[in-house]
């Protein structure tokens, strides 16, 4: 997989995403999606609790979940969980529910 990655803006929010040529499909990165549609002050921590969550209530979403290495805001790259968008209807409707 040779990825491409690109940035999002939404609501004057960066939204990283990566294009997976192989998978022919874009993983966004969770936390970012989760900033953007929460008003958590921290969404690494909302996602850690939501994960918590899902995992015992039997959601399967969580497992499918992958990390690939997105570049932060010190300009380093760092493994982060993704989802296709699929994952991501679906986690939009945890949230709703959290």
């Amino acid at each position: 997989m040779e990825p491409k990655n690109s940035i999002k803006v939404f609501e004057n929010k960066q939204v990283r995403s990566v294009w997976d040529s192989e998978q022919e499909k874009w993983y966004i990165s969770v936390v970012d999606v989760i900033e953007v549609l929460t008003v958590s002050a921290n969404p690494h921590r909302y996602w850690s609790d939501l994960k918590i969550k899902l995992e015992k209530e039997g959601s399967q979403l969580y497992e499918e979940i992958v990390q690939l290495k997105m570049q932060s805001a010190d300009g380093k790259f760092y493994k982060s969980d993704v989802a296709d968008v699929e994952q991501l209807f679906r986690l939009i409707q945890s949230l709703r529910q959290y």
